[in-house]
Parts: structure tokens; C-alpha cells; sequence
């Protein structure tokens, strides 16, 4: 909704009859392009740009690469799809009502196809982001079951389900809005004043809005802080028999610095995805907010109004700036992605800038694994012979 008292006018204003059509708009709707359009449209461009190169790089690196085809990507790829969908139609969406706030030129499609979008996104994410928890606590605290529930079917089946349900719970939220002219008594509608909002009773939406907080926000949140407070319960206990292991010298054994390496990795993966979590949720925070203040508060003052202003403004750049974060974590935390957005880079360049020896990180990890495979096999060969499980 646009504005909090846009939904009903019961009275004639004397004075509604000597203004025009332009001081009628104003009047009741306020100012026809917001005066936050200059400082969000800029910072919208910037996160625009970040959010969908880092996005995309995102999707052709697991696309194009077989082995980046984990499960855990497949959840960071649809993660990803549901950042573009953002940032390619919902963004454009906003900052042109944040330029024209009304006539909505859209029609009735338009605005439920707007509400739909945002609705199915912020559904989707965060389902996206639980599920993805979920997986890792299974990986870490149940790695047996975790070749039998954590693979990619299983991945894919649960992304399928997982965008079903989100446009299916953003059917309830859209049916309530709907194209509705300014009406004044006594002068009737007011042309060019068609405005997406809600249209039926505000009990509904905000018993809609109170609910899907909670499902689709709070709850996830908790259930994500006691799944990360047990992966880290799991990785502290693994690092103290790691260190134990290490005192009784048990640490120059071949498969089992194989072992170490394999949770080290882990324990990396988990950290990045530990990030993104807590990085989600303070993104997302101010947005849920803003819908609760909307749906709880009945009667406006002037005051409440401007305020909510401002935490629309705050939660709409945050609500964006979630979608261009997460590749800059990959960026960040992971080598494999970071060796990877290089290369993605590299390809579509002409000519090509990064050969083999301009990319160093690529060149050592190749060397590091041939040295490092030579000599365990001289190792081996040496003190055990020749083994079968060595590669």
C-alpha cells in the first residue's frame, strides 16, 4: 500500500470543491514522485549493478561446470534466480512508482503480478535459505544419512516444492489488491489517480501480513539459529578430537590428513553459509518490519505517517541489497567460487586477458595437487607399497 490514508474517505471537504484535479491528487495522494526518488534511484542503480553481474556469474558457474553441481549450489542457484527476479522486475517496478506514483498504467494484471513477484520472492528466499540449513546440519551432524538425503535429486525436488508453495502462499496477499481510483465525495473520481493497493478489508490483509510474518519470517529465523548453534556444537567437538588426534601423533597419516582436509573444507562451507544467514536476516529485518507496522497500527498521525516513510525508504534499499550480498560472500569466502567468477569472466572477454599464468590461484591449487599427489605416492610406495585407494 502506498500511503495509510488512501483507503477511505467518508466526508465532503468544502474545500474539495473549488480545487482542481491536480490539488485533488496532491491533497489525497500526496506528491505524484517522491521526494527520496533522486538518493534510492542512485543507490538502487548501484545495488542493480552489483546484485545482477554477481547473480549471474553465480548461475553460469554452476551451470557450466559440472562439479560446482553440488546440492548445496543447486539451493545458492535458485537463490540466486530469486535475487534476478528482483532486481530485473521488481526493482524497475518500484522506482517507476517511486517516479510517477500514480496514474498505475499497469492495469489490474500488472498489480497482481507486482504484488505476486514480491510475494513469491521473499517466500521463496527465505524457504531457500532454511532448506540449505537444513542440508548442512544434516552434512555435519548426520553425515551417514547425509549420502542418502543430501544429493541432487533430492535438491532438486525440494527447489521444486519450494517455489510451488511460495506462489501458492502469495495467492492470499494478492487477491487483496486491485486497481482503485481516488473517489472524493462530491467531486467524484478524480482522472489519472488509479493507484495498485489493497481493495478489500484491511483485517484481512493485515491477519494475512501477521501470519506470513511469522511462517515465513520469525520462524525460520529461529529454527536457523538452533540449527547453526548445533553445527557449531558438532564442529567444536571435531576440532577438540582433531586436536587430540594430533597430540598422539596420528596426524601424518595419509587417509587420515585426507580426512582433515575433507572437514576443514566443510568447516569452511558452513562458516560461508553461517555469513549468509546472519547477512539474510539483518537484510531482511527492516522489510518485515515495515510490514508489521503497517498492519498493526489502525489510527495515523501526521507524524506516524512521515516516520513510516523513512522505514519504507530503509527497508526497500535493504530489501535490495540482500539480493547483491551474496555473491560478493561467495567472492569472499570461497576460493572455489572466486576461482571460478575468474574464470566466467576470462571467457567472455575478447580478446582473452587471463591466460594460465594470469590467473595464479588457478596455476598453483594445479600444481599443489600434482606435487602433493607425488608425493603421497612416493610416500606410500615407499613405506607401505603401492595402494589401491591412493590417486
Amino acid at each position: 500500500p502506498s500511503s495509510p490514508h488512501l483507503m477511505s474517505w467518508s466526508h465532503v471537504d468544502p474545500e474539495d470543491m473549488t480545487l482542481t484535479e491536480d490539488e485533488l491528487r496532491d491533497k489525497y495522494l500526496g506528491p505524484r514522485r517522491s521526494s527520496f526518488f533522486v538518493p534510492v534511484c542512485t543507490t538502487y542503480l548501484l545495488i542493480f549493478v552489483v546484485g545482477a553481474v554477481g547473480n549471474t556469474l553465480t548461475c553460469l558457474v554452476i551451470l557450466r561446470h559440472k562439479f560446482m553441481r553440488t546440492p548445496t549450489n543447486y539451493y545458492l542457484f535458485s537463490l540466486a534466480v530469486s535475487d534476478l527476479l528482483v532486481l530485473l522486475l521488481g526493482m524497475p517496478l518500484e522506482l517507476y512508482d517511486m517516479w510517477s506514483n500514480y496514474p498505475f498504467l499497469l492495469g489490474a494484471g500488472g498489480c497482481y503480478f507486482k504484488t505476486l513477484l514480491f510475494e513469491a520472492v521473499c517466500f521463496a528466499s527465505i524457504l531457500n535459505v532454511t532448506a540449505l540449513s537444513v542440508e548442512r546440519y544434516i552434512a555435519v551432524v548426520h553425515p551417514l544419512k547425509a549420502k542418502y538425503v543430501v544429493t541432487r535429486n533430492h535438491a532438486k525436488r525440494v527447489i521444486g516444492a519450494i517455489w510451488v508453495l511460495s506462489v501458492l502462499c502469495s495467492i492470499p496477499n494478492t487477491s487483496l489488491h486491485g486497481i482503485r481510483p481516488l473517489y472524493v465525495p462530491g467531486r467524484g473520481m478524480v482522472p489519472d489517480s488509479a493507484i495498485c493497493m489493497v481493495v478489500k478489508p484491511l483485517v484481512l490483509y493485515n491477519l494475512i501480513i501477521q501470519i506470513t510474518t511469522i511462517l515465513f519470517f520469525f520462524l525460520p529465523m529461529g529454527t536457523l539459529s538452533i540449527l547453526y548453534l548445533l553445527i557449531g556444537l558438532q564442529l567444536r567437538k571435531e576440532k577438540m578430537l582433531q586436536s587430540l588426534e594430533a597430540k598422539a601423533g596420528r596426524d601424518s597419516d595419509y587417509h587420515h590428513v585426507r580426512a582433515q582436509q575433507k572437514k576443514v573444507r566443510r568447516r569452511q562451507v558452513t562458516k560461508m553459509l553461517f555469513v549468509l544467514v546472519v547477512v539474510f536476516g539483518i537484510c531482511w529485518a527492516p522489510f518485515h518490519t515495515d510490514r508489521l507496522v503497517w498492519s498493526f497500527i489502525s489510527n495515523w498521525t501526521g507524524n506516524m505517517h512521515e516516520m513510516f516513510q523513512y522505514i519504507h525508504v530503509i527497508s526497500g534499499v535493504f530489501f535490495y541489497l540482500s539480493s547483491a550480498t551474496n555473491p560478493i560472500l561467495y567472492n569472499l569466502m570461497s576460493t572455489r567460487f572466486r576461482e571460478m567468477f575468474k574464470e566466467v569472466m576470462c571467457h567472455h572477454q575478447w580478446p582473452p586477458k587471463c591466460t594460465r599464468e594470469a590467473v595464479p590461484g588457478q596455476q598453483t591449487i594445479f600444481e599443489l595437487l600434482f606435487k602433493g599427489s607425488v608425493r603421497k605416492m612416493s610416500l606410500n610406495v615407499k613405506e607401505h607399497g603401492w595402494s589401491s585407494h591412493d590417486p
